[in-house]
């Protein structure tokens, strides 16, 4: 069958899966990065000292290799070619179900994005969690499917399923800001702007401004998420959120501290 026939939501699902191909591949160090510099934040002691993101990016590669930095690239593609052409496949499906003949508003925007965004990441949340536990280095998993395997004979099923809520307060809001920021952005464009020649550079910079909005409102979920995820002890979102607060508020006070105690060592 030529692609030009296919089905609207077969060619979403399918061009979806390429773009998701191609940025994980792209942004994977950056993921794994974030993951590491989570994880580190989360389990730090009080005292310890801050670590950034370039630190860590370093760390990976003196102490492991460059093609660290792309461990957890194998569940990145499993969760990913699928889950980004499911989200396509079923945001086009709902647009053209309730909005077929006007375009939607920003408050349905929302809905559009986060309800799309829901079903994928339900979806793809047991290759979600591998991926997290490939990245934090804290697990010596050789491949995908041993993965699975071990954490099914465990810790169970439900270990694959962990962080649900907070994958859901994450993935759902962020796609649906995301979709808003976008359609928000290039409706606010001159007409001439978005049909000329500059239309890739129109949409990428409308992207990467709805990216960072949506990235900055779901922060907290995607800390919460981490740490529930690298932890095998099935902590509830509630758990995690109240851990993850008292050793930042621990971190906080020890850093405001540490000048006090060495002014009065100075005396």
């Amino acid at each position: 069958m030529e692609f030009a026939a296919a089905h609207p939501a077969l060619k979403a699902f399918m061009c979806g899966s390429l773009s998701g191909t191609c940025s994980t591949l792209l942004f994977q160090p950056l993921d794994l990065v974030k993951t590491r510099l989570q994880t580190l934040r989360n389990t730090a002691k009080p005292g310890s000292p801050k670590v950034g993101m370039f630190s860590v990016f370093i760390n990976v590669i003196r102490k492991e290799s460059v093609f660290s930095l792309w461990k957890g690239v194998s569940p990145s593609f499993v969760r990913c070619i699928p889950g980004v052409g499911i989200y396509f496949s079923t945001f086009y499906s709902l647009k053209q179900h309730y909005f077929l003949d006007r375009a939607p508003n920003a408050g349905e925007a929302v809905l559009l994005g986060a309800g799309a965004r829901a079903v994928a990441g339900v979806c793809m949340l047991p290759f979600t969690v591998i991926k997290t536990r490939f990245e934090s280095g804290f697990y010596n998993y050789v491949s995908v499917t041993g993965a699975l395997r071990s954490m099914y004979k465990t810790e169970g099923v439900r270990a694959l399923f962990s962080g649900l809520t907070a994958t859901l307060l994450r993935d759902a809001p962020f796609s649906g800001i995301y979709v808003m920021f976008y359609s928000q952005a290039k409706r606010t464009l001159p007409a001439e702007v978005t049909s000329s020649v500059y239309v890739p550079l129109v949409n990428f910079s409308c992207g990467v401004v709805a990216g960072v909005m949506a990235s900055l409102v779901t922060q907290p979920a995607d800390v919460v998420k981490t740490h529930i995820q690298v932890r095998p002890s099935h902590c509830s979102t509630m758990s995690a959120i109240r851990y993850v607060y008292e050793t930042r508020l621990a971190l906080q006070l020890t850093d405001a501290s540490q000048p006090k105690i060495k002014a009065s060592v100075l005396r």
